[in-house]
């Protein structure tokens, strides 16, 4: 079974990307960053997701990726599916701290229980269809709307449409240009149906 085995974001600065991902979250080889001056705008066609155990937690992840710099996109909030928000970081990332418990069981922590890459496809189906013949499998599929992949690896992958996604982050859906970002897979070099490139795992 083909895996996630991490993602590379494309930066204008290693320095700072790094040091904003050790402050703000304590993020490992899981994300890594290299640079890059390729042309972007808007939207890149992707988010990043932090998912947690409990409302404090979201709190603190929060917290010190402001300190870090990132911007506020959704402030942190309850709703119906549990509680979190959405930033910004200074590379243009955009980040999603969330979880599904609605009430503290224990201390706050800096504990991450996984983290999701979701990608933003014109076509669900199309892309489904893509990543299931390169070796990954369907975890749980909403027709044309949502995709999520099984995977042993350190990042999950998931595909939503590029506008449901775009809401769901709280920015709008318009954008062009590079992705800025990598996947660093089991098998192969391959570019999806919507432009994001698979790179070999080292």
């Amino acid at each position: 079974m083909t895996n996630l085995r991490g993602v590379v974001l494309e930066v204008a600065d290693v320095a700072e990307a790094e040091r904003f991902l050790k402050e703000a979250f304590g993020l490992d080889e899981r994300v890594r960053v290299r640079e890059s001056a390729a042309d972007t705008s808007g939207f890149r066609g992707f988010t990043l997701s932090l998912t947690v155990g409990q409302p404090s937690t979201v709190t603190s992840l929060f917290e010190s990726a402001i300190a870090a710099g990132a911007t506020v996109v959704k402030p942190v909030t309850k709703s119906l599916w549990g509680y979190g928000g959405t930033l910004q970081a200074p590379d243009g990332t955009i980040w999603k701290v969330a979880t599904s418990a609605k009430k503290d069981t224990g201390p706050a922590t800096r504990d991450i229980d996984s983290v999701v890459l979701l990608l933003g496809c014109e076509d669900v189906a199309e892309s489904k269809k893509f990543y299931v013949d390169n070796g990954l499998t369907v975890a749980r599929s909403f027709g044309r709307k949502y995709v999520e992949f099984d995977g042993t690896g350190p990042v999950k992958l998931g595909l939503y449409s590029r506008k449901a996604l775009a809401k769901d982050a709280g920015v709008p859906a318009d954008g062009g240009g590079a992705h800025r970002i990598a996947l660093t897979m089991d098998a192969g070099t391959h570019v999806d149906p919507d432009g994001f490139a698979w790179e070999p795992a080292a």
